[in-house]
């Protein structure tokens, strides 16, 4: 579907000097393109759209609703390349659903959507959207506009070959990079007017049936191997005085800034009005700090302006940081736990911030992104086996309330990866109304051993309290009770999943690779014992019970166990005695 409406649309659009501008001057054209877009809106006398996706605090969880009605994202993000071809991606689909995903994260390319400039051709986003439908799932739609990865790869050729006019970052020895200026109107409009084209296309053809439930706006944004752009126009507005839009945020919220900011702030008198040297100190933290600004006010605008016209859901993620690695040595400036603060400031349209997820440590910057009262979502994690995959969706689902979790590439799993993740997500699906009902209600915990950036795991025992009871989650095989016998050994594979208290003594565990032992709380006379254990699935809802695991399967009465290699259900009742 080729669309020729784009420079029409451009006309309505705030007149602009071509010449680069202050970050002042682009945040002020930023402003007058929403306004106008919602002015445009609201004389359409268009319907406010309530059944649209949306975010929504649900007992003390911040859930996706679709329909009306609580989503859990069980996703996989394409690899980049996978959606640029409507042949290869009908490939792909049958792998996707046979590792029971239902949703698909998946790149629009802003050069192929907008191959000449202001002439728009959806026939990739509408055949994804068919796609998705017919195999019936979901999408969420990464936004490869201006940056993927830092770089401005994804750009229009009519982009690419127009320095001048569209012009790029630079390194401090002057030299140029494959990365446009946050600082440029024009880079600004461009990119801008292609989102607000591609959002107005998606209100058309998916408003009502809702495949699209969310929007990544960029990707993995940041300067790369300097910290900062050093181009005329980032130079002249690194030495004005920051923004007050900033400063008065960072006061607003001096209390709970992220430590590193608050420190460089107030060793430098909590000014205002002063360079960024001198309100944050000269140094590489504070040329990331100034690059946070800039490309969260540039990715905010074109948020922005694509909600004014259809409202989805829009985040931005990150790449992480490895250890002791220093600004300018990864994509400096993008949405990283130390930098949330500029961020929110800067991108009040973005509704959060996620992480792109391939480290070993992954309950450690997990919970660095799940931060209370905000949505938390996976879109992208890897590099580990599909049972720690599994294991790490459990935990995120179940402990820090996730709307979603998504492997990257899953069409390129290795046969033995997907089929784990298959059997996870299966498992997810079956537990999906009881992971909805209770995120955020203390009823629900998740387990995982937790390991270092060297993928050193601690197998220590994690104690849970639940009502009357103590659940004690082992990793490792407990010793026989013959006298003499050798200390615990580690149960092999992945280690994790997820505990439910359903009634009194009624419990749901599920995952893979724990042994479960129950006690009584408060140092009480009384015995938690094993009424039952049932093995079993949920199917279209209702629990169907199978074997009952009893005997040599719960060392008669002494514990629950869930076997490594595989992502298990179990319903388990108590009783206490003396």
């Amino acid at each position: 579907m080729v669309v020729e409406h784009g420079l029409r649309h451009r006309k309505t659009l705030p007149q602009v000097s071509a010449k680069p501008r202050s970050a002042a001057g682009t945040a002020m054209l930023a402003a007058a393109v929403v306004m106008s877009l919602a002015a445009n809106t609201l004389a359409s006398g268009a319907n406010p759209l309530d059944q649209i996706p949306q975010l929504r605090r649900e007992h003390g969880a911040t859930q996706l609703i679709a329909d009306g009605v609580p989503f859990l994202i069980r996703g996989g993000e394409l690899e980049n390349s996978t959606a640029s071809s409507s042949a290869y991606l009908d490939t792909v689909w049958p792998k996707l659903a046979a590792t029971h995903l239902n949703t698909v994260i998946a790149p629009v390319y802003w050069q192929l959507i907008e191959p000449k400039e202001g002439v728009f051709d959806f026939a990739s986003v509408d055949h994804l959207i068919a796609g998705a439908r017919r195999h019936h799932m979901r999408l969420v739609l990464l936004w490869f506009g201006s940056w993927k990865n830092s770089m401005s790869c994804y750009v229009p050729s009519w982009v690419k070959r127009d320095p001048q006019r569209f012009p790029r970052a630079a390194r401090s020895d002057g030299a140029g990079m494959e990365i446009l200026s946050a600082f440029s109107t024009d880079n600004l409009r461009a990119d801008t007017d292609a989102f607000v084209a591609l959002m107005k296309h998606l209100r058309a053809a998916d408003s009502k049936q809702h495949t699209v439930l969310m929007i990544q706006v960029e990707n993995e944004v940041g300067m790369i191997p300097e910290a900062r752009d050093h181009s005329a126009a980032a130079d002249a507005a690194f030495k004005a005085p920051v923004p007050a839009a900033l400063t008065d945020y960072l006061a607003k919220h001096k209390d709970t800034l992220a430590p590193a900011l608050k420190t460089a702030w107030r060793t430098h008198g909590f000014k205002a009005g002063a360079d960024w040297d001198n309100t944050f100190g000269a140094s590489p933290a504070t040329d990331e700090l100034f690059t946070a600004w800039t490309e969260g006010r540039f990715t905010g605008a074109v948020a922005a302006a694509g909600k004014a016209v259809y409202p989805l859901p829009m985040y931005v993620n990150a790449a992480l940081i490895r250890p002791g690695k220093l600004p300018g040595q990864y994509p400096s400036g993008g949405p990283l736990p130390h930098l949330f603060d500029i961020w929110r400031a800067a991108a009040p349209a973005i509704d959060f911030f996620a992480p792109d997820l391939y480290f070993p440590n992954f309950v450690e910057w997990a919970n660095k992104y799940a931060v209370a009262g905000k949505p938390f979502f996976i879109p992208e994690t890897g590099r580990v086996n599909g049972d720690e995959m599994g294991a790490n969706a459990f935990y995120a689902y179940a402990q820090l309330n996730a709307m979603g979790f998504s492997p990257y590439a899953p069409e390129f799993l290795a046969p033995h990866d997907a089929e784990a993740i298959g059997k996870a997500y299966d498992a997810i699906s079956q537990l999906t109304p009881l992971i909805l009902a209770n995120q955020g209600t203390g009823k629900m915990i998740g387990v995982r051993a937790p390991a270092q950036f060297d993928g050193t795991a601690d197998l220590s025992p994690q104690q849970f309290d639940f009502g009357d009871y103590v659940l004690t989650v082992h990793f490792k095989e407990p010793a026989p009770i013959s006298i003499g016998a050798k200390g615990e050994t580690g149960i092999p594979g992945a280690h994790g999943g997820l505990i439910i208290q359903s009634g009194p003594d009624d419990f749901w565990i599920a995952g893979t690779g724990m042994i479960v032992t129950f006690a009584v709380r408060g140092g009480a006379k009384e015995t938690a014992g094993i009424d039952s254990i049932w093995d079993g699935r949920f199917v279209r809802g209702s629990w169907v019970p199978g074997r009952n695991l009893n005997g040599d399967d719960d060392n008669q009465g002494r514990y629950l166990r869930v076997p490594a290699g595989q992502f298990a259900i179990r319903h388990v009742r108590l009783y206490r005695y003396r």
